[in-house]
């Protein structure tokens, strides 16, 4: 005899995760002999690669001086799924609000730091440039915007410079750096040149590139966490639907015992519960009772 359970939105627990469904059974139910398998799983594509925890990964800084004055701008990425191009957006965004950048004759915005990606290289490239100690030719400054909160210029430095940046923990495995970026780095080093920084490992961009799904009283000694049966990789653009039906079953055996409920928990890469944002979601599973075979 195979069994189906259906699981959608109505079974998740309110943890404000949206990552354990819980199927409770009508009455108590013994399995002596049964093995349970992923059938189906319908979701979207709505868990982050940048928040404050738990990933810890939207923080970074960089410097500005006016005169002889050295500032240290913080900069926070708001929570969310961000491409390359996303968090340089965000880094000219905060450009703007800071006021260090510049206007050029054509009325472009002229930033003096970028984060792209280097696609010959499979690498994330950090480039930075010097700031001119009086305006050029044809250049404007910006002025104060009280509406966008944004400010005007912070005014030229005596000496020119580069933006220094500092990457914080965490992020760095996003653009491709196995360690944080300090300020000592020698991307801050030069002066007066444009600077070319290049990622030394595969930037880790999504870092819950697959999920697991953890079932409750699987016995699969060959697994660790024990729990795990199956993985969703996705292949949809963010905010999409994932449909997932695997070719065959892949057969896990269920502890023997007396059961009031199935217990399904989606974990990231680190095998941690994952916060996924919509709760939209259908998973089909099927029991079989081995002595029927």
């Amino acid at each position: 005899m195979v069994a189906t359970l259906v699981l959608n939105s109505s079974n998740i627990i309110d943890n404000g995760n949206n990552n354990t469904l819980v199927y409770s059974f009508p009455s108590s139910v013994q399995f002596p002999n049964h093995e349970i398998a992923v059938q189906q799983i319908s979701m979207y594509y709505a868990w982050e690669n940048i928040n404050p925890a738990p990933l810890a990964n939207n923080t970074f800084t960089y410097r500005w001086t006016s005169g002889v004055t050295t500032t240290t701008y913080s900069v926070v990425i708001p929570r969310g799924l961000y491409e390359i191009i996303d968090i340089n957006n965000y880094l000219q965004f905060v450009f703007i609000k800071n006021g260090t950048y510049l206007i050029d004759a054509g009325g472009q915005n002229v930033y003096y730091a970028e984060f792209l990606v280097n696609p010959n290289r499979y690498a994330i490239q950090i480039n930075t440039f010097p700031v001119p100690t009086t305006l050029p030719t044809g250049f404007t400054v910006p002025v104060a915007d009280p509406a966008s909160g944004s400010a005007g210029f912070v005014g030229f430095p005596t000496a020119t410079f580069n933006p220094a940046l500092s990457i914080g923990s965490n992020l760095n495995k996003i653009l491709g750096f196995t360690t944080p970026i300090p300020f000592t780095t020698p991307l801050n080093s030069g002066v007066g040149t444009n600077l070319s920084f290049l990622s030394n490992v595969a930037p880790q961009v999504q870092p819950n590139s697959s999920v697991y799904v953890s079932i409750s009283n699987i016995s699969n000694k060959y697994s660790s966490p024990t729990s795990v049966i199956y993985s969703i990789t996705p292949n949809v653009n963010f905010g999409e639907q994932i449909r997932d039906t695997p070719p065959q079953f892949a057969w896990n055996k269920l502890l023997h015992g007396t059961y009031n409920e199935i217990r399904v928990t989606f974990l990231g890469i680190d095998f941690q519960p994952l916060t996924i944002l919509d709760p939209n979601m259908t998973i089909v599973l099927v029991i079989k009772d081995t002595k029927d075979i």
